[in-house]
């Protein structure tokens, strides 16, 4: 497997970006958990972050097989219209994107259909789905380290660009029960804990889910992070961690969306522990088990606004917090400039 190296966070320089931070004018503490952002985003930076104008969202589209056991209220034929809606400009995390500044770009990772060319869309595919989790592997050994290469190639080209932040979002029907057998194996947790609703099933449906992914749990006993990857998919989870350790090796920090991406960053982080400190996870969703990952993976949300729609929404929702921590080392006034008038 050939991933880029990433560099461990040097907590030394905390001290003195604290320091920068108590000398403001402001009262010690004032902004809270922005001061913790600025001193984080400050640490990857090795110095001032930058502004993060230049914002990207990658949105990570696949198909999985096990979406024919009936794990998600909505056929797989709904990612590639969601593709094709995202590229029209017209979904909800083009909105956001729009009125926070953010481009977004689709990346094919393993939409069950042949995507038309478009300015926007990152043809990746692996293959076009994976397969069925509940009876055989999802996706074998190559595809897996393909896929996650690919997500690093995709996150390096966006830093070569001048992105200097990056959005992670996804869209797959049944991704919900994929990232839950990822999480059951590397948070480790009890399955019952890590199952959800998903995309809007009553009952009855997360009942079939559920009996679903026991079937597939116990068809193996994986738990290492690449073959617990690849016995249960899907490829944009596998690219989406792919891109997380791309963009730590680059420096660039990384927004972290809901459960699905969460799943993807706590492959990453158990392939390459280095890349936690480069993740700043943007909310807790009200899938069940986010809460629980987020605890597995000892990480504290910016937001909690009950969002389960994926596509990045909230990880662009926590952009403005990011620059907003990123201008308050660079653009605020100390205490003693202040008192002595020269500003």
């Amino acid at each position: 497997m050939n991933l880029p190296a990433v560099s461990l966070i040097d907590p030394a320089g905390a001290e003195a970006l604290r320091a920068q931070l108590d000398a403001k004018a402001k009262p010690l503490g004032a902004l809270g958990r922005i001061e913790d952002l600025a001193v984080r985003l400050g640490l990857i930076a090795s110095g001032p972050p930058p502004s993060f104008d230049r914002a990207l969202l990658l949105v990570f589209a696949g198909d999985h097989g096990m979406n024919a056991e009936g794990v998600s209220a909505y056929p797989s034929a709904v990612t590639q219209a969601m593709v094709a809606t995202f590229l029209a400009g017209k979904a909800s995390a083009n909105a956001f994107a729009r009125a926070v500044g953010a481009e977004l770009r689709v990346v094919d990772a393993g939409v069950d259909a042949d995507l038309s060319p478009h300015p926007s869309l990152i043809a990746s595919k692996i293959r076009r789905g994976s397969r069925n989790a509940a009876i055989e592997p999802a996706l074998t050994s190559a595809e897996a380290v393909a896929a996650l290469e690919s997500g690093a190639h995709i996150a390096l080209r966006a830093a070569a660009e001048g992105f200097d932040i990056l959005a992670l979002g996804e869209m797959g029907i049944g991704n919900t029960a994929s990232a839950a057998l990822i999480m059951h194996r590397l948070a480790p947790a009890p399955l019952a804990e890590c199952v959800g609703r998903g995309a809007g099933h009553d009952e009855a449906g997360l009942a079939r889910k559920t009996a679903v992914l026991e079937r597939a749990a116990a068809r193996s006993a994986a738990t290492e992070p690449l073959e617990v990857l690849a016995e249960f998919g899907g490829l944009e989870i596998a690219m989406m961690a792919g891109a997380i350790i791309g963009a730590a090796s680059a420096k660039v920090p990384v927004l972290i969306d809901g459960f699905i991406v969460s799943a993807a960053a706590l492959v990453a982080i158990r392939l390459v522990p280095e890349v936690k400190d480069y993740c700043v996870f943007c909310h807790r969703s009200a899938e069940q088990g986010h809460g629980t990952l987020l605890a597995a993976l000892e990480v504290d949300p910016l937001l909690g606004l009950d969002l389960r729609l994926g596509e990045g929404t909230g990880a662009l929702l926590a952009l403005p917090l990011a620059r907003a921590a990123s201008r308050l080392l660079s653009d605020v006034a100390t205490l003693d400039d202040v008192l002595s008038g020269r500003l």
